[in-house]
């Protein structure tokens, strides 16, 4: 692993600390893990572009006959 300097007010650490305590955590532990998921999200909406993309074709909006709906 590599290690990460952040700078913060000490006030917001302390809080910050003492919320993952309560979580029966560490502030190192807590940090990690919303490191994960704030690069996860970037995945994410990579993904969704792709897919709206591959939706191009469909138009919204239009509507059904009722023959359309029922069809099999």
């Amino acid at each position: 692993m590599r290690n990460v300097t952040l700078r913060a007010d000490p006030e917001l650490i302390e809080r910050a600390r003492a919320v993952a305590r309560s979580h029966q955590k560490t502030l190192n532990t807590a940090f990690r893990k919303w490191l994960q998921q704030y690069a996860a999200e970037s995945g994410n909406a990579q993904e969704l572009d792709s897919l709206m993309k591959g939706l191009r074709h469909v138009r919204p909006g239009r509507h059904f006959t009722r023959a359309e709906m029922n069809e099999r």
